[in-house]
């Protein structure tokens, strides 16, 4: 799971647009229509890495059809579905341009942005984020609990991370060799763009909806990529539990002397089993919440002592032979 061989400077392509795709038979079509001629209209030389995430309908066969038509479009077949953060790992590593782009291929990202992604590049970015206006096309329910993981992701984690961005950026090869460089399982790209720092800056746009097929990030996927990026760039969870068990100490603490005091100084005995259970409960709750949080850690501590690659590569098409990928079995054609 290391970058593929980079190519000479002279061979190099100015632009490489990375393309994660799972059960995407019903828009590659459109997404190629619309993205193709404003790659050609920008004047530079470009690829168009798709990385097919272990489709189960005839995406990867529609692939290889516009591969025929266009060497340009280049695919990484996957050997199963790895998730969003395996298969963007694997186009990146890929990607030979000077400037590389993460596109999703439902269109929601419109595609027509790259000149002004391009054209803040040019002024010197580094990193030129893609960040949604607003979410009006959302529900309720999805735009709150964004914001709202957002907002604690960048009170915990140290980094500026922007609110309404997704994984649409243009991020320059400087930045990006730093990144594939990174040796980190539990990856996060969008914070990872953030942390890694030199010069950024962003541009809004309106975000449209899909014109085909649907969703692949239902309420569970959500979760977990959300539990990703806390746990990646903070350990505040873990010191926040030690805070919380410093102060059920002291209460308790307080609590003993109470108990002691009214059984030396009065007669009453001390009524306490309604009570007692209630402490028993609710420490025990906080005992199995802190516990979670302290498991949550040290499970992605296990999958990183694993040192697993985070893909596995069953074919490339339209990539010249290298031998940087044997530790993922690929075959190259």
């Amino acid at each position: 799971m290391t970058p593929s061989t980079p190519l000479p400077d002279s061979d190099r392509p100015t632009l490489s647009v990375v393309t994660p795709m799972l059960n995407e038979e019903a828009t590659i079509d459109a997404f190629f229509v619309r993205l193709c001629p404003i790659l050609d209209s920008t004047g530079l030389t470009w690829e168009i890495v798709c990385v097919d995430d272990g489709s189960t309908d005839r995406t990867l066969e529609v692939l290889r059809t516009r591969h025929a038509q266009d060497p340009r479009i280049r695919i990484i077949s996957l050997s199963r579905n790895f998730g969003l953060e395996g298969a963007l790992t694997a186009g990146f590593h890929h990607a030979q341009g000077r400037g590389v782009i993460p596109i999703d291929a439902d269109l929601q990202d419109p595609p027509e942005l790259i000149p002004q992604l391009i054209a803040a590049w040019r002024e010197g970015a580094v990193v030129v984020h893609a960040v949604r206006a607003d979410r009006a096309s959302d529900s309720w329910f999805k735009r709150t609990t964004a914001n709202t993981f957002y907002g604690v992701l960048r009170k915990l984690g140290n980094i500026d991370l922007l609110a309404n961005s997704a994984n649409y950026r243009l991020i320059d090869r400087q930045a990006l060799d730093v990144i594939n460089a990174l040796p980190e399982h539990d990856r996060f790209f969008r914070g990872l763009a953030a942390w890694v720092g030199f010069r950024q800056t962003r541009i809004y746009y309106t975000r449209e909806a899909r014109v085909g097929g649907k969703s692949k990030f239902n309420f569970c996927r959500m979760w977990n990529y959300s539990l990703d990026g806390i746990t990646g760039f903070s350990t505040i969870p873990l010191r926040f539990w030690g805070y919380v068990g410093v102060i059920i100490s002291l209460l308790s603490l307080l609590y003993a002397v109470y108990t002691l005091i009214y059984t030396l100084f009065t007669d009453a005995t001390v009524p306490g089993w309604a009570s007692l259970m209630v402490v028993m409960l609710f420490l025990g709750g906080i005992q199995l919440i802190s516990l979670g949080v302290l498991g949550e850690y040290i499970g992605r501590l296990y999958q990183e002592s694993k040192n697993r690659p985070l893909y596995v590569v069953k074919e490339k098409i339209g990539f010249a032979h290298d031998h940087s990928d044997t530790a993922s079995q690929s075959r190259d054609t």
